[in-house]
């Protein structure tokens, strides 16, 4: 057995005392994993207005994300702390460490990527136009000339303005107005209602809607504009890579294991491919 040289026990004894001297932040910088596990305690982000990923259903936070996040609060050993908050302050808050992270699904695009740590994939979120059942519409150039609804500050929001773009560009009208609403829930009731004519969003959630009321919604085509990234995905803060990894551990454990596929049947009524690569834009946290 070695025994330290005098300096090396110098240097060892300097630096006990030093950080007996420093504030605790700065003396041992916990990372939000090794917090989480302390207080036993985890607090996430949601918006429980997005059906059937996060939605209130007899008083509780349910669907997919919630199922899947049971999973990883299990393996976290600790104990959930679930805020139900608006989508326009999630992404903020996380980043101002309200809670430590987003368990909401969040669509993965270039700007984001370089601003937040995306988890992998939990879902293909490829965006899609839905209308009225009845409605003359047949392909996405009917969409010239036509009110088109999505949610604020979401990934759908470029994607929507994109669409426009395009259908200019080729010579169309492009859209009379794209109208933005704080939950894709209320896009929903403005286009049963005749406000508006479609409405934007992916399809994972379009497809549950429109087989849930298939006398009010129909599918009508795929929104191919914008960001080529659709999975969605979670997010931690661009430091907390540990827990982002740790996420990521339990999420492909469950897409192997087939219980991912299982939480995909049970909420969407499909299974759909988590990749383990390729899905995050260049130059991502």
């Amino acid at each position: 057995m070695s025994h330290p040289s005098r300096r090396q026990f110098g240097i060892m004894a300097g630096g006990t005392a030093l950080a007996g001297l420093l504030p605790p932040s700065l003396a041992f910088a916990e990372t939000t994993l090794e917090k989480i596990k302390r207080l036993g305690t985890v607090t996430v982000g949601t918006e429980a207005a997005f059906p059937p990923f996060e939605f209130v259903k007899d008083g509780k936070i349910v669907g997919y994300g919630s199922d899947l996040l049971v999973e990883i609060v299990k393996e976290l050993g600790v104990k959930v702390n679930q805020l139900d908050l608006p989508w326009q302050g999630i992404l903020p808050g996380v980043l101002a460490g309200k809670f430590d992270f987003v368990a909401t699904t969040v669509g993965i695009n270039e700007e984001r990527a370089k601003r937040y740590a995306y988890t992998m994939p939990i879902a293909n979120g490829v965006p899609y136009a839905m209308m009225r059942k009845g409605d003359k519409m047949k392909v996405i150039e009917d969409l010239n000339g036509k009110v088109v609804a999505t949610q604020l500050a979401s990934s759908t929001e470029p994607t929507s303005r994109a669409m426009d773009a395009k259908l200019k560009a080729a010579g169309g009208a492009g859209f009379k107005e794209l109208k933005l609403f704080t939950a894709f829930t209320e896009s929903y009731v403005a286009l049963a209602s005749g406000e508006v004519d479609a409405v934007i969003q992916s399809l994972p959630s379009l497809a549950v809607l429109v087989k849930e009321k298939p006398d009010t919604f129909a599918l009508l085509a795929p929104v191919t504009a914008g960001s080529p990234y659709t999975y969605l995905a979670w997010v931690t803060r661009p430091d907390d890579k540990e827990l982002r990894d740790f996420i990521n551990s339990v999420i492909r454990k469950m897409r192997d294991d087939g219980r991912l596929a299982a939480l995909q049947e049970k909420w969407f009524g499909f299974k759909m491919d988590i990749p383990d690569s390729g899905y995050l834009p260049p130059g991502a946290v």
